[in-house]
């Protein structure tokens, strides 16, 4: 090949390669999480499981104030206890969730913590949809979940994990989620309609009871009372019969 087809040969090469190199930019620009979430043990029913999570400061005004979390399902706001975060951070539990904030951060200072769950569900992903407030009241919505294999603009942090371990299973729910009764709760019998009425019928057919004694006791001690008259009045006019 002469020299001039060589040179223009290369040329297109290098012309063709930027141009390819600039879409594959292009397309996955877009597809850069400003909020992102990794695991130090990503399978699937994996127990005690520390979760890093990193929110990409975007204003330059302002620095973050507040996160606010939905866990995905499988994982209870109980489920989780907080590990590194900013100074002066502090996690509260929410229905759904979590938030975690405290002293606003510096503008252009990523948000970066740790949480520690007590279990991962059995699933291939699983995502924590992410709102991001700012110490201006700006707020940021990382939320979107991926539809159709297609990208989304503002997609909450995603976690794929691998298949559970053999013979995982679930830990079933915090015990110390619910109390269990007190002995003395436990022993004391509920009053409903039908004891009550139970109650107020066996103290209706004692009163009766009582009542009737009664009738009976005065009206025997009348028998004797008037018994003892008769006698006395008989035995007063036999004398003056006799005279």
């Amino acid at each position: 090949m002469p020299a001039h087809h060589r040179a223009r040969f290369a040329r297109r090469v290098t012309i063709s390669g930027a141009a390819a190199l600039t879409a594959v930019l292009a397309v996955a620009g877009p597809a850069a999480a400003h909020a992102e979430v990794e695991a130090d043990t990503p399978q699937a029913l994996a127990e005690n499981v520390t979760l890093s999570f990193v929110s990409e400061a975007e204003s330059a005004k302002a620095g973050f104030a507040e996160l606010r979390v939905v866990l995905p399902e499988g994982i209870a706001p109980t489920d989780v206890t907080l590990g590194k975060s900013p100074k002066g951070w502090k996690l509260k539990a929410t229905d759904d969730g979590y938030t975690l904030g405290g002293p606003a951060l510096k503008a252009g200072v990523d948000a970066e913590y740790s949480i520690k769950v007590r279990q991962l569900p059995d699933a291939k992903e699983i995502a924590f949809k992410t709102v991001e407030t700012y110490s201006d009241g700006e707020v940021s919505r990382w939320i979107e979940l991926p539809r159709d294999g297609a990208e989304s603009e503002q997609p909450a942090p995603l976690l794929k994990l691998k298949a559970a371990a053999p013979g995982a299973t679930p830990v079933g729910a915090d015990p110390t989620a619910s109390e269990e009764p007190s002995p003395s709760a436990s022993a004391a019998a509920p009053t409903t309609p039908a004891a009550t009425a139970a109650n107020a019928g066996k103290a209706a057919d004692e009163d009766d009871g009582s009542s009737t004694g009664v009738v009976v006791g005065g009206v025997v001690v009348a028998l004797l009372v008037l018994g003892g008259g008769a006698w006395w009045l008989v035995k007063r006019r036999s004398p003056a019969t006799g005279n």
